[in-house]
């Protein structure tokens, strides 16, 4: 393959040993792009990948020079091999992790009461939430915020109460022998990242760097001293931020460059992804391949559905096989299935250790909070769809879906798509339109549409460049009516 004019500019600055920042569009051929920097230099080099499917896939496409490996896989080598006892660990309640770091009785903060089990829930959140950050020590911001303690001086005394078991379990954390808190790869990743590795090699490759966590970015960016790094990713797809991740491209102090030639889709398609680039306010625009025939349009049979939530994926879900549909579930129903056993026992006048909606006694104060708390409006969906069918319904549902490579339909989160491509997709209803803005009370105008998020139109971004060669926009059709989405769809056409 022919490289394009951007690809040779890659090449280039590579060449000339800049650190460099390559905006990679979806679809713009990111990988082989990286592979042909490493095929031009038999310097040493290490590839970072996202995950660990992406790594083995790059061993088989890059040069011997170029270790393909993940950031867990550099630490596992360096002190995580220490702890191989605990990591084989057995499973074991929270509850008891918590008992045996000192949890020992409930407390109540507000009109909330907590359990033992709700607090060492919390205490093991808090760890893991600082093992993903470049954080050296737990302190209050690492401390989750638990449903129906929003307000900053009850989570100011959930903070007060946690801190201490947290730092305890870090603690415990630190004995590769033996301990109460089962250890996972995240604590070796972190306690390697505190050590301030240097990583043996002439130049790194990070990729899908805009999703990076704080701590693996904190360890690439120190290697700059003797080794040249280069960050490949696609900041319009930074759509993780909520779990902790940061886009670390755009501040980058590099040669920042871009590939905007779009391989999977044609113009049409590439037209689409623009005016959502243009209201994500991101850094590069796309170019369809003239050749690959992508159309817009209503999809009969999709391969692919795509939903806004992992509530809006389940009721896509139990529609298709209403409808005598194979379903399969991208990434699996394990989710949905706790949330929908949290629902029963809550219905069932049991309490729950599900952790977000552990503080709910019964299923009616949940009911309460979705429908008039502010903070619990994005559980309204989830409380309609356990109402309308049952969490027994749900639960059956789940059992029922096939592996994807034997599905008819495949339904996925727009997050848990990215990176995958199908040839027919089609757009799930529950991307919904931004809440209108209330028109001046003494005048005849109608609400005005109100503006659209960056990180929603980066997530519909995601969501319709996922296909090959035709798309349904289903339930971001609401664009066209906007004033934002409609004055650019003008403006591409």
């Amino acid at each position: 393959m022919t490289p394009t004019d951007e690809q040779t500019a890659a090449a280039d600055a590579f060449h000339a040993g800049d650190h460099l920042a390559l905006q990679a569009g979806a679809g713009t051929g990111k990988t082989t792009t990286l592979t042909l920097l490493a095929r031009t230099t038999a310097r040493r080099g290490r590839y970072l990948a996202y995950n660990r499917a992406i790594a083995q896939d790059a061993r088989a496409r890059f040069p011997s020079n170029v270790q393909c490996k993940t950031a867990h896989a550099l630490a596992y080598a360096a002190v995580g091999h220490r702890y191989t006892h605990r990591l084989n660990a057995p499973r074991r309640p929270a509850w008891q992790t918590g008992q045996a770091l000192g949890v020992t009785k409930a407390i109540r903060i507000g009109d909330r009461d907590l359990s033992q089990r709700a607090l060492s829930n919390a205490v093991l959140r808090t760890v893991t939430r600082f093992c993903h950050t470049a954080d050296e020590k737990i302190t209050r911001h690492h401390v989750p915020c638990l449903r129906g303690l929003e307000d900053n001086d009850l989570h100011r005394e959930l903070t007060a109460h946690i801190l201490p078991f947290a730092r305890r379990a870090w603690a415990d954390l630190q004995n590769p022998d033996d301990g109460a808190v089962r250890f996972d790869h995240d604590h070796y990743l972190k306690i390697w990242a505190l050590t301030r590795p240097r990583i043996k090699a002439d130049f790194l490759l990070l990729d899908e760097a805009q999703d990076t966590n704080p701590v693996v970015e904190q360890t690439f960016l120190a290697q700059r001293g003797h080794a040249q790094l280069v960050m490949v990713g696609d900041s319009a797809q930074a759509i993780y931020h909520w779990r902790g991740a940061k886009d670390v491209m755009t501040g980058f102090d590099g040669t920042q460059l871009t590939l905007s030639q779009s391989f999977r889709f044609g113009p049409q398609l590439a037209d689409e992804a623009n005016r959502w680039l243009h209201l994500a306010d991101a850094p590069i625009r796309l170019t369809g391949t003239e050749t690959v025939p992508t159309e817009l349009g209503f999809v009969a049979q999709p391969d692919a559905v795509l939903c806004r939530t992992n509530v809006g994926a389940m009721t896509q879900v139990m529609a298709l096989m209403a409808a005598g549909c194979r379903v399969g579930l991208v990434g699996g129903g394990d989710s949905l299935s706790t949330l929908a056993q949290a629902a029963r026992d809550l219905k069932e006048g049991r309490r729950t250790h599900h952790p977000e909606l552990v503080l709910f006694p019964t299923w009616g104060e949940l009911q309460d909070y979705a429908a008039h708390d502010p903070a619990g409006r994005d559980l309204q969906p989830f409380v309609d769809l356990v109402d309308t069918h049952g969490a027994d319904a749900i639960l059956a549902a789940v059992a029922r879906l096939v592996p994807e490579s034997q599905a008819q339909v495949r339904v996925s989160t727009a997050h848990k798509a990215k990176g995958r491509e199908w040839a027919r997709v089609k757009i799930a209803e529950d991307f919904t339109p931004p809440r209108a803005t209330s028109a001046p009370p003494d005048t005849a105008d109608h609400a005005a549409p109100g503006p659209i998020d960056d990180s929603e139109a980066r997530l519909a971004y995601v969501a319709v460049t996922r296909t090959r060669r035709r798309l349904d926009l289903g339930g971001l059709s609401w664009i066209d009516q906007h004033p934002d989405g409609s004055r650019m769809c003008t403006a591409v056409s």
